[in-house]
């Protein structure tokens, strides 16, 4: 496509208020300790805590991929959708008040891996570990697929090189995350998820409208066969809805129901942030069909909302609206890196390499430095291509292998750490949260047997086109109940904690 000037200026204009509000935080919270660079204080309001987990989950798969796949395939790619939703509501309603009140009687927890360490009062930090290693090579790829995606959208609007488009959004990225933690992701989550928004509503209506809803479109050339067919085999749809179940362990997520301010913030946050969820995907659902109606035929499928949005936009609108394609893609790199670095620097540099003698502004510093390396990594693993390769030959289901051929590599390795991340951690969690009975070796084990299943499954059984996450999810639960029943039942001061942790109440309520 070729180079728009106007649209490259709202693009840097864009770029330097993100990285102006890193600066802010920084120089504000010059002096802040480790549970305000990794969860804001537990500060954070409701509009912010839902807008920001919203943003931090949607990339630029919900811009890009799942338009793209819908364009291609139909609307029996939107069980994809249809489970994500289910699974962020019933995050948000089920999960979400008691996690931020385990979280806050487990010592005051401020990472996933360190609460459920706290849940159990346990000494050992082998729970810490595990979950250190999974987090860091899960989200050091997830973290190079959203760098990747702001590198092909700069070559694909702009023109710009791709790898070094790659680098200006890791640095970008890197400066916001690197000098403002957590409250600057948040805040630049929070105006990236209301642009993501503000793209997904206009787009599509004002599509909708030129064509005056596909009136003078000839719909057997407009709409292939099958197109409105929502039904398919039993594993694409199980498969579909399956994603659901990532939600309940992904960590860069539900870290932030942990940094609400309040019980009654967290009720007005699960009520704006499934209302944006609900939006988003089923604008995004629309505008693949207002991309048929439109654009009819086109050769790249993954450039339905750039192609639309040229169309229809002039250059400062459309320069507005495709910066929510970039705001996708940053909204869940900054959320990954961020998540990295506090598995590093809370649950291995602090209690095992400096064991418990770091004082908060070490800590803080060591947060940064693994920020960067991570990114500096990640950003190598984007750029090669041969890695890319290794990541399209990777893919889970059907419907996500069909996903990926659809997006070139949009989604990149989401698919498979959402996988791994929902499998080790979504069962232990919820069993921390709702079973007295619970203990340290059912979580441990659980997570290793989630983890290890999804990944075996993957690399042995894909070819069965059911999501990976499903089994493991199952055999990590089973794995934990197991366990948890063949070992000694927690002690009398791990059950005080439960029922404390269940029926605590805010001091101000």
């Amino acid at each position: 496509m070729e180079m728009n000037v106007t649209e490259l200026i709202v693009f840097i204009i864009y770029l330097l208020f993100m990285l102006g509000i890193g600066f802010f935080f920084f120089f504000k919270k010059k002096n802040a300790g480790e549970k305000d660079y990794f969860l804001g204080g537990r500060k954070q309001g409701a509009w912010v805590s839902a807008l920001s987990a919203g943003a931090s989950d949607m990339s630029a798969w919900v811009l890009m991929g799942l338009p793209a796949s819908i364009y291609l395939y139909g609307l029996g790619e939107t069980w994809i959708a249809i489970g994500l939703l289910i699974g962020y509501a019933l995050s948000w309603i089920i999960e979400a008040p008691r996690l931020r009140r385990f979280s806050i009687v487990a010592d005051d927890s401020i990472t996933i891996p360190q609460y459920l360490t706290n849940r159990f009062k346990s000494s050992s930090k082998a729970l810490q570990v595990v979950c250190a290693v999974i987090f860091l090579v899960a989200y050091t790829v997830y973290a190079a697929s959203s760098i990747n995606a702001c590198g092909k959208l700069f070559n694909q609007v702009i023109g710009m090189d791709t790898s070094l488009a790659m680098v200006i959004a890791a640095v970008i990225i890197i400066g916001y995350t690197f000098m403002g933690g957590f409250s600057a992701v948040c805040v630049t989550d929070f105006f990236q998820g209301l642009l993501m928004l503000g793209a997904l509503l206009l787009t599509p209506i004002f599509a909708l409208g030129i064509t005056e809803f596909g009136a003078a479109a000839d719909a057997n050339k407009v709409f292939p066969d099958g197109f409105w067919n929502m039904t398919g085999s039993w594993k694409s749809i199980a498969s579909g809805l399956g994603w659901g179940i990532g939600y309940f362990g992904m960590p860069h997520i539900i870290i932030r129901f942990m940094a609400v301010r309040s019980q009654k913030e967290l009720k007005k946050s699960s009520v704006i942030g499934i209302s944006w969820t609900a939006l988003i995907l089923l604008f995004s659902c629309a505008a693949a069909i207002a991309g048929r109606f439109l654009l009819g035929n086109i050769e790249s499928s993954d450039t339905v909302f750039i192609q639309m949005t040229r169309r229809i936009f002039p250059p400062v609108i459309s320069g507005i609206v495709l910066s929510a394609i970039l705001a996708a893609s940053m909204s869940t790199a900054d959320s990954q890196l961020l998540a990295s670095a506090s598995a590093f620097s809370s649950d291995v540099y602090k209690p095992i390499i400096r064991k418990n003698k770091a004082s908060d502004k070490e800590i803080l510093w060591v947060s940064r430095i693994v920020v960067a390396v991570i990114a500096v990594i990640a950003l190598g693993i984007a750029i090669f291509p041969q890695i890319t390769s290794v990541q399209a030959a990777a893919e889970t289901s059907a419907t996500v292998s069909r996903l990926k051929a659809a997006t070139e590599s949009i989604m990149s390795l989401v698919s498979n750490a959402w996988g791994i991340f929902g499998a080790a951690f979504g069962p232990a969690i919820m069993l921390s949260l709702f079973w007295k009975r619970f203990n340290f070796a059912g979580a441990t084990a659980g997570i290793i047997a989630g983890a290890a299943t999804d990944i075996l499954w993957l690399i042995f059984l894909s070819d069965l086109g059911i999501y990976e996450i499903i089994p493991g999810a199952l055999v990590g639960l089973a794995v934990s109940v197991i366990v948890s029943l063949l070992t000694k039942k927690p002690s009398k001061e791990v059950e005080e904690l439960y029922e404390t942790a269940k029926n605590y109440t805010d001091p101000e309520q």
